[in-house]
Order: C-alpha cells, then structure tokens, then sequence
C-alpha cells in the first residue's frame, strides 16, 4: 500500500508546486502601493509658457534617489536639473530648465513606497502645442524582469521557510516532545532554518537592483548594498539575520540536550524554550511587520502587532501541519493519537487568531465592500478565504480521523499486555536457539576438518577452517539479523498502512498541505499587491484632480472638456480607463487628446483607438476621427471640426487584441 501512495504523494507535491510557481510567474511586477495621486503640470494638458519645476503627488510617502524623477523631451534628452526634492507632505519636485521649447515632454517617475515597494510609471504633458517625440516608456517597469522574478521567489521561499521553523518548532514542543529524537523531524526543522536564512540574504543582495536599476549586474554591487542597509527594508532583513542565529541556539538546544534530559529537568527545558522561541519567532515576524503594509497607512499602531500574531497564526498552523505530515510519512517513530489531538486544539486556537486578525487587515486594506470585486487586492483576497474556507474543511475532516484513531488505540491499547508477553516470550526462544545452532555448525566443521586433516603438523589447518567456519557464521548471523529488522519494519508499515484511520488521516493532512502550498503562494502575490483601500483613493483623487481642471478650465473660459470611461473588452488585458480630452470644446477647430490606462492608472499601449462624434438631436453624424499615436497610452488629432453646438455623444472603439475591443461612450455639452 505505501508502494501505490508515494508515487500519487510525489505527483500531487510537483502538482503544487507547478501551480505555485505559475501564480508567482504570472504575478508581474510588484504592483504600485503608492499611487500617483496628481501632478503639475497634469498629465496630457498643454500649458502655454513651459513651467519652472514639474512636481507630482502620491498618496503616501516615497523615497527619492537621484534619478527618481526625470524630465525627457520630445527627442529624449533629459530637461531636469539637480536632483529631486519634497515640496511638501507627499508631494515631490524636480526643477527644469528654463525656456524650454514647445513640444510634448515626459515625465518618468520611479520610487520607493514607504511600505518597501518599487513604484514606476510616466506620462506627458505639452508645451505650446502638443508634437511628436521619440520617448518610449512601455518597458519601463519596476520590479519587473529577471531581478523581480527572483525577488518574489525570494520572498515566497523567506515565507515558506519561517512558517516551517516556527511551525515545526511549535509543534514538536507542544505536541510531540518524542519528535525531538526523530531524525527527519530535525531534518524538517533545520531546512526551515536554512531556507529562511538563505531567502534572506538573497533579497539582501536583490534589494537595490530590485527598487533600482533592475539589472542583474546590479546584485553584487557593494554601493548599491550600503545603500540598501541604510533603509527600513534593509535594516529589517539585518534584524532577521540576527533573530535566525538566536534561532539556531534554540535549534541546537531542542534537537541536542532537550532529547537527553530526564523528565522533570525536561519540564523546567521546555518552558524555557518555549519562552525563548516565543519572542525569537515573533522578532523573526516584525521584521516583515515592521517594513510592509503594516508599517505604514491607517492605525499603523495596531496593525503591526496584528500582523506578528496574524504571521505566528500563520505559521503554527501550517508549518505544524506539514510537520505532521512529516511524522506519518516519514518517521519511523509512530507518533501517538495523543499528539494529533494536541496538535488539532493548537490548530483550532490558530484558526481562530487567523480570522480575526484577517477580519482586521481585510478591513483595513480594502475600505468598502465594492473594493472586494474591484480591485486586484479584493480578487486576490476573494481567492485566498476561498482556500482557508477548504483547509479548515479538510481539517475537520483531519480531527474526525484523529477521534477515530485514538478509539482503536484505546481500544488495541486493553490488548497489548498479552501480545507484549507471547512477542516476549517467542524472542526469547529465539535468541537461545541461535547460539546452539551456531555451535553445532562451527562443531561440525571443526570435526570435518580434523577428520580429513589427521596426523601430526596437521592441526592447524584444521583450526584455521573451523575458525573460517566460525566467521563464517557470524556474518550469517548479522545478515539474518538485517533481513530479521527490514522484515520487522515492513512489518509495521504494513500494519500502520492496514489501519484504515490512520490511512484516512495521512491522506487528510496531505491535502491540507497541498491546499496550504497553494495558499502560501497567493498570499505572497497578495503581498506585493496594491492595497485596494489606496487603489479607491487614487481613483478618487484623480477623479477630482480631472474635474477640478475642467471647472478651472471652464471658469477660464477656454471651455475644455474631460470625460473618464472605464472599458473591459473582455481578453487578457483587457481592462482599463479612456480618457477624452476636446479643447476648447466649442464650434469649429479643436484639439483632441486621448489617453489610455490600466486601471492602477498607469499608461499602456494598445493596437488601435477610434473616436466617433454623434449630435443626434440634429441626426448629425458619426463624425469619425482616427487619433495619431503620440507616446505610450497617449493619441492625438488636431484640428476637429464640429459644425454645431449641442450635446455631442462622444463614443470610443477600444480594441486590445485582433478580436477583443469595445465600444464605450459619454455625452459633453460642446459650444
């Protein structure tokens, strides 16, 4: 029976494991957490005399290098001077030079949010009137590329590894001491260590490329790691180098002294320890909590203590979960019923403290209801208590085999007495057999040699083949010995494999763990997404920022008009906002901008944009225009004439691949 399940445990593990590493692969870049908010001058407007300094705004705080923020002209030189500075709050500036010729100029921004994550994007505003210009910004990403992808394996591993060094830990001193002697427990514990401490000082070597340049080169370079050691980041990855050699004491201390103690000297032990890898494990736990989501945003107070005891939850859960399983597969210790069910109380407490510090970070991070569906975050989060709603499904399941295997070791446990005493009793009539027969045999021979050896000078011989004999018997009696013990420990397996409840449970756990991989994988693509709470507001704040410039545009009489649509062609891709921008929107010429975004409102390009005037009160139209590209996510046509004033239905053909477009629309009082 074990022979059929490791073959169906090994492709269901790689099954995982692929799945895992496609959602990491397919997570793209670290997603902005600090969004652009506003700018000046906006994006796309024409200004008529060229500004002094070009500043934009976040909705949180970033860190600035030197190249944080750059000005390009139309024909991609670079048009700031100095290096970048913070107006104020989060608002930030870069000077330019003076008397800057008409012409489209771009503005590519790329910082650091202050919850740790690379932030990049770009776009353009026009001097005079808009023109041409060679800039191309689509490739520009941060966090992306080779250096991005390894950063998030990284981080994914530094996850996996803290949840099976706090995991196993917890679980082999709360609910299986005996497991302190068994080696693929310690096996298990030491490659938590070892996987954490080896992710940490990978992302200490990425970190610069990683919020920099992106360049693969860039890992070794010592400037840019003085750098990284001098920022929140890198001094939370230092803490977390320290707290994992405090954690290689508590290692060495478990699996060394603890399995040799006597009893009531292991009580005083093992509250020691469980002290020590208490506050070790929560240190090892604010050092995410201390420079991520938690850090920073609303009641940064609670939430990083929320964080620790949501990460510890976390842990003890899953990471006992998977030490279970190494128990029943792979341990050749049986581990009791007793243990399981001390194990399944720790999960359930686990459980608990799970939900309630995610009801908080959910609230916390997303901020409405609509933020669920609407944002990535919400998706993502969607999809994440979809797969704890499973586990604790499964682990139910888990603690109704446990009830079942610890009645059978009750009720096995009123006959063992008697079958210790006939398995006694057959090994001692075994073990008083062997020696005679191995003396009858050596006897033997030493007579056989003696008989065809006789006469004098002839002894020796006859001494040395009873000895070979002899010898010869010995190794017969430990190869019996060997074959004796593997029959012994097929023995057991058989047996433990024959026991329906424990089958029952061994199949449970590995699907707990399987589903617990999977989980771990979306939570750390979660991670690194933006909060739907900043996504909202940066919508909001653009939003205003737009009819802001209407109303101001329109108050000074130059009567522009801004429209924002939402479209989902429905393909891969394929959803983002159109904005329409007609000026001065009145009979006769007009200029017309049109800008294209993804929804975390950064510009992107797609195949074509078609624009279409109808006035049907007058059966006027559809006056078709077909906009120039100018830049990335940006198109532009001149000179538009409309015959009348009216309201004028302003629809856009948006297509996104050669067979998914849509067609959005508005209306705008033009004239």
């Amino acid at each position: 029976m074990t022979q059929t399940i490791a073959p169906r445990v090994r492709t269901l593990v790689l099954l995982l494991l692929a799945t895992a590493g496609l959602l990491l692969t397919t997570a793209g870049p670290a997603s902005a957490h600090a969004a652009l908010t506003g700018s000046d001058p906006q994006q796309g407007v024409v200004v008529d005399k060229a500004p002094d300094q070009v500043s934009l705004t976040f909705s949180e705080q970033v860190a600035l290098s030197n190249d944080s923020l750059r000005v390009l002209d139309p024909k991609g030189k670079a048009v700031q001077q100095g290096k970048p500075f913070q107006v104020e709050g989060t608002t930030y500036g870069v000077k330019v030079h003076s008397g800057l010729p008409d012409g489209t100029y771009t503005v590519t921004y790329q910082v650091v949010s202050a919850d740790s994550h690379p932030v990049s994007g770009a776009f353009t505003f026009s001097v005079g009137a808009p023109s041409v210009t060679s800039v191309s910004v689509s490739g520009e990403t941060a966090g992306g590329g080779v250096v991005g992808w390894l950063y998030g394996f990284g981080r994914y591993l530094s996850y996996a590894g803290f949840i099976v060094l706090v995991g196993g830990g917890a679980f082999v001193l709360a609910c299986w001491q005996r497991g302190a002697g068994v080696r693929p427990m310690q096996r298990f514990v030491v490659g938590g260590w070892l996987t954490l401490t080896s992710a940490t000082l990978l992302l200490l070597l990425l970190r610069g490329s990683y919020t920099g340049s992106g360049k693969v080169a860039d890992i070794f370079d010592l400037d840019l790691l003085g750098n990284v050691l001098q920022t929140k980041s890198g001094a939370a990855l230092v803490s977390r180098l320290l707290l994992l050699a405090a954690a290689a004491l508590f290692i060495s201390v478990l699996f060394g002294a603890y399995d040799k103690r006597e009893a009531e000297e292991k009580r005083d032990l093992t509250f020691g320890l469980a002290i020590g890898g208490t506050v070790v494990a929560a240190g090892l736990a604010a050092s995410w909590a201390m420079a991520e989501h938690a850090s920073v945003g609303l009641q940064p107070g609670i939430a990083m203590p929320v964080d620790v005891l949501h990460l510890l939850a976390v842990a003890t859960w899953l990471g006992g979960l998977s030490a279970l399983l190494v128990a029943l597969y792979r341990s050749k210790t049986p581990i009791e019923s007793a243990a399981v069910r001390r194990f399944s109380q720790v999960a359930f407490g686990s459980v608990v403290a799970l939900v309630a510090t995610g009801v908080y970070q959910s609230w916390r991070q997303l901020g409405s209801w609509s933020a669920f569906t609407g944002t990535r975050y919400g998706q993502l989060l969607l999809v994440k208590i979809g797969l704890v709603a499973v586990l604790v499904g499964i682990a139910y399941i888990s603690r109704r085999w446990t009830a079942q295997l610890a009645d059978t070791v009750v009720r096995q446990g009123k006959r063992a007495p008697q079958k210790e005493r006939v398995a006694s009793n057959a090994s001692g009539s075994a073990k008083s057999l062997k020696p005679a027969k191995s003396v009858k045999e050596a006897g033997g021979a030493e007579e056989s040699g003696d008989a065809k050896k006789a006469g004098g000078g002839k002894q020796t011989g006859g001494a040395k083949k009873a000895g070979g004999a002899k010898g010869d018997g010995s190794k017969r009696a430990a190869q019996l010995a060997r074959q004796q013990a593997a029959m012994d420990t097929a023995r057991q397996k058989r047996t433990r494999d024959a026991d329906p409840h424990r089958f029952g449970l061994r199949r449970s756990v590995l699907a707990e763990a399987g589903v617990a991989v999977v989980l771990l994988a979306v939570t750390t693509v979660l991670t690194q997404t933006e909060p739907g709470r900043t996504e909202e507001e940066a919508k909001a704040a653009k939003a205003a920022a737009s009819s802001s410039s209407s109303s101001s545009s329109a108050q000074a009489g130059s009567g522009a008009v801004t429209l924002d649509m939402s479209f989902d062609t429905g393909g891969s891709d394929g959803k983002g906002v159109v904005t329409v921008d007609v000026d001065p929107a009145r009979v006769g010429g007009n200029e017309m901008h049109v800008y294209v975004q993804r929804p975390n409102g950064r510009a992107f390009d797609i195949p074509e944009v078609k624009v279409a005037l109808t006035l049907e009160a007058k059966k006027i139209g559809p006056l078709a225009i077909t906009p120039d590209h100018i830049t990335t996510g940006h198109w532009s046509a001149s000179n538009i004439q409309i015959p009348v004033a009216g309201d004028w239905k302003i629809a856009v053909t948006v297509r996104t691949s050669d067979i998914d477009q849509t067609t959005v629309s508005k209306n705008a009082q033009i004239g």
